[in-house]
């Protein structure tokens, strides 16, 4: 692995007592994951349709003055020499290959980066971030679902000075999200390497308030420089009519320009949301979306591969093969949930998602179920998940299983 670039992490770790630098805390994680499907006329355990990873983060946070902050993260990916023995792949699209003239197939190389190196400070309600970090918004976002998020370049600014009100205004100039040789779903690409988001950065403003206590409404628009303009709009109500139901709507529009063409179509969509939490550690949720068929843009993050997480309620559960198809162009899609958390004892968790697309040229429906169970043993948090997948485009549109297997060894 390049621990050199490790090295920085640790260095400001060891260094904080000689820079007076106060309030310094660290934390990471350690984590295996592994996927094994019967698609594609193999079996389940077997190499061929089998995926494993290792993943190692470790972070540090401090107060380099009065409101001054830094944060720094480090990641580091290996596949333990497994891609040519047990597994066929891996999680990560961090991972370079090299030929192998043994001819025993590619290698699979380690890799480490920085993924978070900011700085932050506050001056009354105003906070600004600059530099490498991770985002949460509704078309632009880290993904986590896999062993190691995609992160980015730019700078953010929150102001609270509005009671119950939140006014974002962000600048995206690079991100290291993007398809790769391997891996799955083209979170982080190749090496990690940062390069300008979608050719010359975007800019983002949003207002997010709570005025009305059980309401909270947020509305987002992204310039995507020379790509498209969007917004996206929600408003999530615990309803007070009906004790312990939770509503939600949402809408998205994206309308391409620049090096799309003029003739480009803009993509739409709603989603609506009814969700109940009445029994104590239950949760129940259905959820349906709708995308127009016009449109040459998924609704969905706009920083990483060609099948991209969405935010849309209805979205699918497996990241490996199922996203893509709730917010393709096209596409109507039904979604139900429901947990149950067992206290000190595992955490159940079930969903389905229906997705059906007529448009012509997609001809991507979808039916998974998905069926997870979790437990923490102290620091160890353990999950199993099963994945059952129906879908035109995968398996000559049979059914198939997928296992998943995750430990996370927080410190």
């Amino acid at each position: 692995m390049k621990l050199v670039k490790m090295s920085l992490v640790a260095a400001m770790v060891m260094g904080a007592s000689a820079f007076a630098i106060d309030n310094v805390k660290v934390n990471g994680d350690a984590k295996v994951y592994y996927s094994t499907s019967d698609d594609n006329g193999a079996n389940l355990f077997d190499k061929a349709e089998s995926e494993a990873d290792t993943a190692l983060r470790l972070g540090v946070t401090g107060d380099l003055l009065k409101g001054v902050s830094f944060g720094v993260t480090g990641y580091a990916v290996s596949s333990l020499g497994l891609e040519n023995n047990l597994v066929n792949n891996v999680w990560s699209g961090a991972h370079g290959t090299t030929n192998n003239s043994s001819g025993l197939g590619l290698q699979v190389n380690d890799e480490a980066w920085i993924g978070e190196a900011w700085l932050a400070t506050t001056v009354g309600k105003t906070t600004a971030k600059v530099g490498r970090m991770e985002l949460d918004t509704p078309l632009v976002f880290s993904e986590k679902w896999n062993i190691a998020p995609n992160t980015f370049e730019g700078a953010v600014l929150i102001n609270q000075d509005i009671q119950d009100t939140t006014l974002v205004g962000a600048w995206i100039g690079k991100g290291n999200g993007g398809s790769s040789a391997v891996g799955f779903g083209g979170v982080v690409n190749s090496g990690a390497t940062f390069n300008s988001f979608v050719n010359e950065g975007a800019y983002a403003a949003a207002i997010i308030n709570n005025s009305f206590k059980p309401l909270v409404a947020q509305a987002w628009y992204y310039n995507v420089s020379n790509v498209a303009d969007a917004f996206w709009l929600q408003a999530d109500w615990d309803c007070q009519l009906l004790k312990d139901v939770k509503i939600g709507v949402q809408y998205a529009n994206l309308d391409p320009k620049g090096i799309l063409g003029t003739a480009a179509k803009d993509s739409s969509a709603y989603a609506v949301q009814v969700a109940y939490e009445g029994i104590q550690n239950l949760k129940l949720s259905t959820a349906y979306s709708d995308v127009d068929n016009d449109g040459i843009l998924n609704v969905a993050n706009v920083a990483t591969g060609t099948a991209s997480q969405s935010k849309l309620y209805t979205e699918a559960a497996w990241g490996g093969s199922n996203y893509g198809y709730v917010s393709a162009p096209g596409a109507e899609s039904w979604n139900l949930k429901a947990s149950y958390d067992v206290k000190d004892l595992v955490k159940v968790c079930a969903s389905y998602t229906n997705v059906e697309n007529d448009k012509m040229a997609s001809n991507k429906n979808l039916d998974e179920i998905a069926l997870s169970v979790s437990k923490s043993f102290g620091p160890l948090d353990t999950k199993l998940a099963y994945i059952s997948t129906t879908a035109d485009d995968q398996n000559v549109g049979s059914q198939f299983n997928t296992l998943n297997a995750y430990l996370t060894l927080n410190f």
